[in-house]
């Protein structure tokens, strides 16, 4: 299963987003090559208007249920309403790099 391929049309289908965009990071975390385990979620949507972070997440996370019981280790979601999207100048977080897990100093 491609799971960027998944998310993509299981978020297209329920959301019709004005924009969508899933990256892969998994390259960016000590996991195996071609893990599909770490995915970067932007999603900009009018079914979000009125809707808590909390509740917004929630709809993505049930989305993308199946995967997260497979092989998504972590989705990072940035949700927003076409109004905050062009507040922000239309420009996605970026991701801070990985700590390692265990491997960083606490």
């Amino acid at each position: 299963m491609q799971v960027k391929a998944f998310l993509e049309s299981a978020i297209t289908t329920a959301l019709s987003p004005q924009y969508l965009e899933v990256v892969d990071e998994s390259f960016m975390h000590n996991v195996p090559e071609g893990a599909q385990s770490h995915f970067k979620v932007t999603v900009v949507s009018d079914g979000f208007d009125g809707k808590r972070l909390l509740a917004r997440h929630r709809v993505i996370n049930g989305l993308a249920a199946e995967a997260l019981e497979g092989p998504v280790h972590a989705l990072a979601l940035h949700t927003y309403t076409p109004a905050e999207w062009e507040a922000r100048g239309g420009e996605a977080l970026n991701s801070p790099k990985c700590l390692g897990g265990s491997k960083h100093d606490l």
